[in-house]
């Protein structure tokens, strides 16, 4: 009887040392998304509420070609896109303008280092404020290739692409409507930069590129024309 108690007491004492060991472990964020359907992500809502103010934003907003090695997270991810190209109104209207409301632009996430979002490409949905796997792994090395070498785009955690298709927009403004799309890129852009400072975050807007080899990395349809990359990342 004396032997039975003392090996429960024994037993006991192991499951309590082990339970200690454990809660004294640092939480990981799982590698895969909770939310992944197939090749669908539902992001995070996004937030309309911050710290920092629009006057402050605009006081602080900086190109930032230098990033840490920290990963980004799923809920910046979804601030950012929010901020690019998300719904603000029952009509669809989007956080920036577009001539005729056509809204051509497309936006594109390259993920390399973003917690609970593997590697990979992905489009963006606005009117279901989701992502759409195009292409698995990390495609940050052919990105920077077709960017000209540009280091800012292989250091960064993630790389939001916008390309445009111009036909929604000159088929109803003709060669004018050209103009307005590249206005709407500049809208576009902004939001994205100010979003970032909100999130304590760094970006750039890069232009210089080889067309055709982003199309390729990217996947983009034959009627889509890339227009701006814009990596981010930790300052």
């Amino acid at each position: 009887m004396k032997k039975n108690n003392l090996l429960l007491i024994g037993l006991a004492f192991a499951v309590i040392l082990l339970g200690a060991v454990l809660l004294g472990q640092p939480r990981r964020a799982p590698t895969t998304p909770t939310a992944m359907n197939g090749n669908m992500l539902k992001l995070p809502p996004p937030l309309f509420e911050s710290e920092t103010s629009v006057e402050e934003a605009l006081l602080t907003r900086r190109s930032i070609r230098e990033y840490s090695d920290e990963s980004l997270t799923l809920a910046e991810i979804s601030q950012l896109l929010w901020a690019a190209q998300g719904i603000t109104h029952p009509a669809g209207l989007r956080t920036a303008p577009s001539a005729g409301g056509l809204y051509p632009l497309e936006i594109y996430l390259l993920a390399g280092n973003v917690a609970e979002l593997p590697a990979g490409i992905y489009h963006y949905k606005p009117e279901s404020h989701e992502l759409i796997l195009i292409a698995e792994g990390d495609q940050r090395q052919a990105l920077c290739q077709a960017a000209l070498g540009q280091s800012a785009v292989q250091d960064a955690a993630a790389i939001i692409v916008i390309s445009a298709v111009y036909e929604r927009t000159t088929v109803k403004y003709g060669e004018r409507g050209v103009s307005y799309v590249h206005m709407e890129v500049g809208s576009v852009a902004q939001n994205i930069y100010l979003q970032a400072v909100s999130l304590n975050l760094g970006t750039v807007f890069i232009g210089a590129f080889h067309d055709n080899e982003v199309k390729k990395v990217l996947q983009m349809g034959k009627d889509e024309q890339p227009l701006g990359l814009l990596p981010v990342g930790r300052k």
